[in-house]
């Protein structure tokens, strides 16, 4: 690494320079006091150096269309007006309007649009515009002067950035929680772990203890906690439930001991946006630091739990426990207070210490790392697919002259069109083969040149695709198949190099974009387009499935992206020939198809994914029509059979553990042609007898305050407002015949006719249905042979 020395007289101060790849991880701008943008970037070094790079030349900017010049000009002569050779999509030329700060840019933008000015690309955030601009995702290189900082290590000023291949940016991370009374009054500790080996609890007590720092009162644990942020300057600060509990805690108690909420990388109060609505994600802004929530890193990134508190997501992915556990909880921190000190100490660490291993185990934060290179977006915001296609498509939309409308919120009037799914003909077989095509929707948006710019409405252009929808594509390479064909590539790289992390980012990236097409909030948002993916999608499917069947098998099932076929065959080796077979035998069709109909390569790729060596597919209930995603199959794997579940009440979590269990053992019978109504009989017999009490839980999220459930009122509603306290959105109750009650406040006795009527009868209805029997009757016919041989 090269370093120079700068010596500046007039300030007295000495700079260096050097050259180093940097990872931006936050990002902010402001007006000074002149009038002027400045841009702040802050992150970490190649070398381990916390930075913030200052900003101060660039001017936010829109377009305008040329023909608007003189009109605007006149308007508002203090812009800067610059020729270019972009044009917008209806290939009009566009004129460069930039303003000396952000807030004149959006006042002259709503002057404009009353003068009936079109803006492009006006609501694009000055900072994103410059990285855009500087075409940096998230890494960057420079070769610049830096001076030492207060609040990071080095301040960079109007550097040179130019992009960098992505690197390990070895992020610092914290890890946090609080302790507090029952009312959350009294602030009792503070844990703060990292991932390098620091543990400490700030402690509110006279005494010492281990692992600890103890102060005497919560103002002194509030300027300890902010001292040791400082010391500690972390990237990355983690917890569970951490905004929306922790630092909003926290946050009340700064104010209430007039103490400035100044926790991150500049001298101003961090700020929280808690959000009561169980959908929508809180969110923090810590200047210079990025604060992520454990349970939001699991959601967005597709991992399903029964319910996301930390004991249950230790249990899953750690193997271990909280040292206390959530029944009575507030009653025992309390105590622990009181009686036990270095106890709740213990606890407090380790659920900081089980926030990092759980990020560890499941790979979390690595999957958000990836996800924050491919986009461009910021740790906090990778989930954002709107903006994740906003700032990928951009970027390519510049580099062919053309620039993107300014985003408006459209209404959906026109509904699109979902995945084919051919009615299930319902029966228990053997040997299904499932046939599945790869990333389906990417697919058809590389193969058939599905685009936005390329969309058109021109009927004279004959050099198109037109989609089963009647919309027209210019038969040119378009910029999102060129966008996921790069995607693909990495993606074929990181699974030779067996990076899972990358491909599973790369893999929810490519995925999102059919989903966003069809999303009014995005600025590329077509009706037209979005049903010409799920049109191509369905005709495919269709086609497919009459291809296949032309070989003289029969599809009993298909699903958006696959189809499950029957092939008679006579052992797992049969199965396996015909399946590939059958692979082959599709892939070499659309080659040709795709070439003599479209003009076009086929990039689809179909798939020989698995075969059931035992497959159920039931009715739909009250119907002998089949039921539509639902089935339950065996699976060969590694020499032994695993049953495999989709949409059935197995892998359903508003039913029971009973009907589960009941399910699990009822199809392993049936799958290994036993007989199984002695084992119904049996099973409900257990119920009665109070056998299974403890699987007779119902567990269901709240999706809001409880007084606001006004125009009906679930059971899991009626619980929760029994309960004295409701410390979590997971409420779990029994029904009785005095109606649902919490296990906290069970005083009833458990209604077991309502479990057998409820949900054990309509799983083993499922199965006898098959063999033209009733439940009651095999039920009561235990019933009639126990009274036989009673007389």
């Amino acid at each position: 690494m090269l370093l120079f020395l700068y010596t500046n007289f007039k300030y007295n101060q000495f700079f260096f320079k050097t050259m180093v790849k940097g990872y931006i991880l936050y990002q902010d701008s402001h007006i000074d006091e002149k009038g002027d943008s400045i841009i702040e970037l802050y992150g970490r070094l190649d070398n381990g150096k916390s930075f913030k790079i200052i900003e101060n030349r660039f001017k936010p900017y829109f377009y305008i269309l040329d023909l608007d010049f003189e009109k605007a000009k006149k308007i508002y002569s203090k812009a800067e007006y610059e020729n270019t050779n972009y044009k917008n999509f209806k290939d009009e030329k566009v004129v460069k309007v930039s303003f000396q700060n952000y807030k004149i840019q959006s006042d002259i933008r709503r002057i404009f649009s009353d003068n009936n000015i079109s803006s492009f690309e006006s609501d694009i955030n000055m900072v994103n515009q410059f990285m855009m601009d500087k075409d940096i995702l998230r890494t960057f290189e420079t070769e610049s002067k830096f001076e030492e900082g207060k609040y990071v290590n080095l301040i960079f000023v109007n550097p040179d950035l130019k992009p960098a291949e992505e690197f390990n940016p070895k992020l610092k991370m914290l890890s946090i929680d609080i302790e507090t009374s029952m009312d959350m009054k009294k602030l009792y500790s503070i844990s703060l772990v990292t991932d390098d080996g620091f543990k400490k609890a700030i402690i509110v007590s006279s005494k010492e203890w281990g692992d600890s720092i103890s102060v005497e009162t919560e103002k002194e644990a509030l300027l300890k906690f902010k001292e040791e942020i400082k010391r500690i300057d972390p990237d990355v600060i983690v917890g569970w439930n951490v905004i929306d509990f922790d630092f909003n805690v926290l946050r009340t108690k700064y104010k209430k001991h007039a103490i400035s909420f100044d926790l991150g990388r500049k001298n101003e109060d961090c700020t929280l946006r808690v959000d009561k609505d169980f959908l929508k994600d809180s969110t923090a802004d810590f200047k210079g630091r990025i604060l992520l929530d454990g349970i939001h890193l699991l959601k967005s990134s597709f991992i399903q739990l029964d319910d996301y508190k930390l004991g249950t997501a230790a249990k899953e992915f750690v193997g271990d426990d909280k040292l206390i556990g959530d029944d009575n909880k507030g009653a025992d921190i309390e105590d622990a207070y009181i009686n036990d000190t270095q106890k709740l100490i213990d606890y407090n660490i380790k659920d900081s210490e089980l926030v990092l291993k759980i990020l560890e185990k499941t790979n979390v934060f690595g999957i958000t790392l990836k996800r924050s290179f491919l986009t461009g977006l910021s740790l906090d915001r990778v989930k954002a697919s709107v903006a994740s296609l906003d700032s990928l498509y951009i970027r390519e939309l510049h580099k062919r002259d053309h620039i993107a409308y300014t985003r408006l919120f459209a209404s959906k009037d026109e509904k699109t069109l979902g995945g084919y799914v051919k009615k299930p003909i319902p029966g228990i077989y053997s040997y299904i083969l499932v046939m599945d095509f790869k990333s389906l929707y990417p697919s058809i948006i590389r193969t058939f040149n599905i685009d936005p710019l390329s969309f058109t409405k021109d009927k004279n252009n004959k050099e198109v695709v037109i989609a089963p929808n009647g919309a027209r594509f210019k038969n040119e390479e378009g910029i999102l198949p060129s966008l996921i064909e790069r995607l693909w590539k990495q993606r074929d790289i990181a699974k030779k190099e067996k990076d899972l992390l990358a491909s599973y980012a790369i893999k929810i990236l490519m995925n999102s974009f059919y989903g966003v097409l069809a999303n009014p909030a995005c600025r590329f948002f077509s009706v037209d387009i979005a049903n010409a993916i799920t049109h191509f999608g369905q005709f495919l499917i269709k086609l497919t499935t009459k291809e296949v069947e032309t070989l003289g098998y029969k599809v009993i099932y298909g699903d958006t992206d696959s189809i499950f076929v029957e092939v008679n065959a006579k052992d797992i080796g049969d199965a396996n020939n015909k399946g590939n077979e059958i692979q082959k035998f599709v892939n070499d069709f659309f080659n040709e198809y795709v070439k003599r109909e479209y003009n076009r390569e086929n990039k689809m790729e179909l798939e020989f994914e698995k075969i059931f060596k035992k497959l159920m597919m039931p009715k739909a209930r009250g119907s002998e029509e089949g039921s539509k995603k639902r089935y339950a199959g065996i699976i060969e794997k590694k020499g032994k059979d695993n049953l495999e579940f989709t949409g059935l009440e197995f892998v359903r979590s508003d039913w029971t553990e009973v009907s589960k269990t009941f399910q699990l053992k009822l199809l392993d019978l049936v799958f290994h042609d036993k007989p199984f109504d002695s084992f119904i009989q049996n099973f409900v017999k257990e119920i009665k007898e109070g056998k299974h009490d403890e699987d007779l839980v119902y567990r269901k999220a709240l999706r809001k305050d409880v007084s606001e459930y006004t125009k009906t009122t679930p059971p899991h509603v009626k619980a929760a407002r029994l309960l004295d306290k409701i410390d979590s959105n997971i409420i779990k109750y029994y029904q009785t015949i005095d109606g649902p009650q919490p296990i906290q406040k069970l005083t009833s006795q458990i209604d077991y006719d309502h479990y057998i009527e409820k949900q054990i009868k309509p799983i083993a209805e499922t199965i006898l249905s098959f063999e033209n029997k009733n439940f009651d009757d095999v039920v009561q016919g235990e019933k009639q042979q126990g009274l036989g041989s009673f007389f």
